[in-house]
């Protein structure tokens, strides 16, 4: 019985021992497994270029001394030195003056922190041996840190995107609304301080333009000098005042036209034809406001201000580039195409209009080169309801040196209003002849002259039906114009545009299309060096067969 219960106990010691020795064991390996690899070279020299992704090269790698230590590697540049530190540390405390942040990370992204007196990177991870691949990425805010930005920001993004389209469309309906009024009721000039800017290269307009108009009283302009003279009125370059400013009064320059007592017809047409809205365009003068001023009986017109003057005065001081006839003419053609359509770029109906005194001193210059047409004293809106006696009571109007043949000798067909545009047309090929005839695309370029420079100065009706209808004399078009293949296309145009017959001719919209058709002109630079040429003896008049 003593030795039964003798080998009971030892049997009880022996397994307890064995439980204690394999919960020592067990807890030993727990401490080992707690210990970190890690890559630990200390400082040394790298190709790493602090790019996206390298190895540091470490041939050492070592257990580290406590079980709270992470991998953390160290990258810097100085000058040409580029150097990295691997090593072990507790991220409990501060490194570099540094708060290691990201070491619950599998992979060691390194980010860069400023201030440490060169380019700095960091990173730290817990994996054994994590610090030996290195992921350079650019320090970025947290994540949630951007959500909060993105959460306040986005609602205001929203809000305002709502308040600018609910302006917008405010400004149209107003804008819709006003048309109809002024075409219902006498002009309302109460916007006495719209802005008109002055064109020192770009675009001279009021952002209320054709909307104004100022009845009860006159803006504040002071006239500065006289820049032309025509036979209804004097255009002077002056300035409106637009209000004080810290550095004094401010003015915009602006040009004004001034119409004497007598020639109150001739302001009134033009101020009815320019108070139309739908007359707005980039190739049309921009109008500001019409005002009656009584006691010096005058009537004003006040427009944009162009300082590069009319077609005809540029002309004479310029010899100008392919390039520049592609865009005076281009622009030429889009504003005669825009008055004479029944509908505005937006589809909506437009009373078309026709010029009848289409000239190049009649055109302006924009500080970009393109044309802008004015002086509508002898315009005509081709509304339906005007009957064949009321077109007929316009009368035989316009410069005889550009009156078209049917209007020299008064035979325009006056039951298809289409008759009034061609006449528009042909004015308009004979200062498309003029633009061309100062390009020195053409080899050699005389000093300017008008169409048919050799009749007088200011040809009377009776010489023009000479040269015109008797001998059915046009500008000459050398053969040496069309050797340029962009020319030879605008004399071809223009060749259509003056034909006797006014049906033959083309439209404007058809000329504006053959332009904006010859796209870029460099590309017809090119083409003009190659050896595909027109012959000499090819006439302005083959060219249409040529082109097909």
């Amino acid at each position: 019985m003593e030795q039964l219960r003798f080998s009971a106990f030892w049997c009880g010691t022996i397994l307890f021992g064995s439980i204690l020795l394999e919960q020592k064991m067990a807890s030993s390996m727990t401490m080992l497994k707690l210990k970190r690899l890690c890559k630990f070279c200390d400082v040394e020299s790298t190709s790493c270029t602090g790019t996206g992704s390298c190895m540091t090269d470490c041939s050492i790698t070592s257990i580290c001394p406590h079980p709270e230590d992470v991998c953390v590697s160290i990258w810097r540049k100085k000058d040409d030195n580029v150097t990295i530190d691997t090593i072990c540390h507790n991220p409990a405390h501060k490194l570099h003056g540094l708060v290691l942040e990201d070491y619950n990370n599998s992979k060691c992204e390194m980010r860069e922190r400023n201030g440490m007196g060169s380019q700095f990177f960091i990173c730290s991870c817990s994996e054994d041996e994590c610090n030996d691949h290195l992921f350079f990425t650019p320090y970025s805010l947290d994540s949630q840190v951007v959500s909060v930005v993105l959460v306040s920001l986005v609602p205001l993004l929203v809000l305002a995107v709502m308040v600018i389209t609910s302006f917008y469309w405010y400004r149209i309906y107003h804008q819709r609304r006003a048309g109809v009024k002024r075409k219902k009721t006498p002009l309302d000039f109460s916007d006495a301080h719209a802005i008109m800017m002055d064109d020192d290269g770009s675009d001279s307009s009021s952002t209320h333009a054709n909307n104004l108009n100022h009845n009860t009283e006159l803006l504040p302009i002071e006239l500065d000098a006289q820049v032309g003279k025509g036979r209804f009125a004097e255009v002077y370059k002056a300035k409106l005042k637009q209000g004080a400013t810290g550095a004094g009064e401010h003015f915009e320059t602006v040009a004004v036209k001034i119409f004497a007592d007598e020639e109150y017809a001739s302001w009134k047409n033009e101020k009815d034809i320019f108070s139309d809205a739908d007359l707005r365009h980039e190739n049309v003068l921009h109008f500001l406001t019409a005002e009656d001023h009584k006691v010096e009986k005058q009537y004003w017109l006040i427009t944009a201000y162009h300082p590069r003057g009319n077609l005809q005065e540029y002309l004479t001081r310029h010899v100008i580039s392919w390039d520049d006839l592609w865009v005076l003419g281009g622009s030429l053609a889009r504003g005669v195409a825009h008055l004479h359509s029944d509908h505005t770029l937006c589809g909506r109906y437009k009373v078309p209009i026709v010029h009848r005194d289409i000239k190049s001193s009649n055109i302006l210059v924009k500080g970009d080169l393109t044309c802008v047409l004015c002086d509508f004293g002898l315009g005509l809106r081709l509304d339906n309801s005007l009957s064949v006696d009321e077109l007929a009571n316009s009368g035989q109007v316009g410069t005889a040196r550009y009156m078209a043949p049917e209007v020299l000798e008064s035979r325009i067909n006056l039951e298809n209003i289409e008759s009034f545009k061609q006449t528009d047309v042909y004015s308009m090929a004979l200062v498309l002849w003029e633009i061309t005839s100062r390009c020195n695309a053409i080899g050699e370029v005389k000093d300017y002259e008008p169409p048919f420079g050799k009749v007088r100065e200011h040809p009377c009706v009776e010489s023009m039906k000479d040269s015109v209808l008797r001998d059915r004399g046009r500008p000459e078009i050398p053969n040496s114009w069309i050797n340029h293949p962009g020319i030879q296309v605008v004399c071809g145009t223009i060749d259509e545009c003056w034909d006797h017959d006014p049906e033959a001719r083309l439209t404007a919209q058809c000329v504006a299309e053959r332009f904006n058709d010859m796209e870029h002109p460099d590309k017809l630079s090119v083409r003009s060096n190659s050896e595909e040429k027109i012959p000499q003896d090819v006439s302005a008049t083959e060219i249409e067969e040529i082109e097909k």
